[in-house]
């Protein structure tokens, strides 16, 4: 592919590129490039957020160019600061090798394996004499630090910083040299770090390396950062019928996002919003598992929770008919199906927009609300219940 036509391809859907120009003159050198994503494991799970970036870089795998997989053993045991509130908890080693495990077996539905080199920082970093990194760290100021957002806004409210939160842009920077890297993929957040890695390249007298960056994924609440901590994600190895729940039970709004981001194309705008979400939920099975396990979960799916079905279904009843929207989900989880569930648990559930009546989500856990006899609620993908 000639390097106006490769860029045509790579630039679609990206956030930012700093710049096309150089990436253009990249393209046109007629070498495989070293693309650089950084991974830090620490969970041992990948969702979809991660696989924004993960398939841009299948993308350029695709076009030939050379996946380099930086699994931060070391930068890891930090964690990165980028659009954090607070410090992180540290992971030992074992715990961030554990997960990074996991991580590649999960990162290779998306990669090609023949064109991806994968390697540890923590190669070059354990290395380091304290005089090393005395030396690395006399490469930047504190004023450079201190112009992250995220850094400043901890600042403006009074919480900390701790000092080795500042050197992980320090060794993100330093990872680009060690691999020389071409060109650099990370999320919006990633911007600060991957021009310190830029500016560490110039002083090497090295070819800077190109800042490619990728939208940031938001979770099924539709408005904070795809998280596992924060439970609004959806597991690459999560089962089918886990994954196709979970995609139908987003808001319209959030089904367009993930249609452009996700799926690279965006939404007709006279499309059916029920049948387009079971369209993206056939579409993101099918990915990650197989054509037939999406077929099926989706004839499942149909069969299970259809609007017609449930109205003349045999579903157990339930008499509570007023009441904080927490509080009923817990009961009828209980009395209908001997299920304890945890107001937290709960509150997830509705935030999610799993809860409904007659087809109507429940937004706020703390709502008032009340039943009539022959609605149906609907708790999550698999329980549903009758008001008596």
């Amino acid at each position: 592919m000639q390097p106006d036509e490769a860029l045509n391809v790579l630039r679609r859907g990206a956030a930012q590129i700093i710049n096309e120009a150089e990436l253009r003159e990249k393209l046109a050198l007629g070498r495989p490039l070293r693309v650089k994503l950084g991974v830090d494991p620490t969970t041992a799970d990948i969702h979809l957020g991660h696989t924004v970036v993960l398939r841009k870089l299948r993308q350029f795998q695709d076009l030939g160019h050379q996946a380099v997989l930086i699994i931060g053993d070391f930068t890891g045991m930090i964690g990165d600061p980028s659009g954090r509130s607070a410090t992180r908890p540290h992971l030992t080693h074992k715990e961030v090798l554990a997960n990074a495990a996991t991580y590649r077996e999960q990162a290779f539905k998306i990669l090609d394996p023949a064109k991806t080199e994968t390697v540890c920082n923590g190669d070059w970093f354990r290395a380091m004499s304290y005089e090393d990194v005395i030396r690395l760290n006399s490469r930047v100021t504190l004023q450079q630090m201190l112009q992250r957002e995220d850094f400043r806004a901890r600042i403006d409210n009074q919480q900390a910083i701790h000092a080795h939160e500042i050197q992980y842009p320090i060794m993100q920077g330093w990872d680009s040299v060690m691999v020389k890297a071409d060109v650099e993929l990370g999320g919006t957040d990633q911007l600060f770090n991957i021009l310190v890695g830029r500016d560490f390249q110039k002083e090497q007298q090295m070819p800077q390396q190109v800042v490619f960056l990728l939208p940031i994924l938001e979770g099924l609440d539709g408005s904070k950062k795809m998280s596992k901590s924060l439970g609004n994600f959806v597991g690459v190895s999560e089962s089918a019928a886990d994954m196709f729940g979970k995609l139908m039970s987003i808001s319209d709004e959030l089904m367009a996002r993930y249609y452009s981001v996700l799926l690279g194309r965006e939404l007709a705008k006279d499309a059916n919003p029920f049948e387009a979400k079971k369209q993206l939920a056939f579409e993101i099975v099918q990915t990650y598992h197989s054509p037939q396990i999406a077929k099926k979960t989706l004839e499942e799916w149909s069969a299970r929770f259809s609007e017609k079905r449930l109205e003349g279904a045999s579903l157990p009843t339930f008499s509570v008919t007023a009441g904080e929207a927490v509080a009923i989900v817990v009961a009828a989880y209980s009395q209908s199906f001997s299920i304890q569930r945890s107001r937290a648990d709960a509150s997830r559930l509705i935030k999610q927009g799993s809860v409904q009546i007659d087809g109507e989500k429940i937004v706020d856990p703390k709502t008032k609300i009340s039943l009539h006899s022959g609605q149906i609620l609907r708790l999550d993908k698999t329980h549903a219940v009758r008001i008596k």
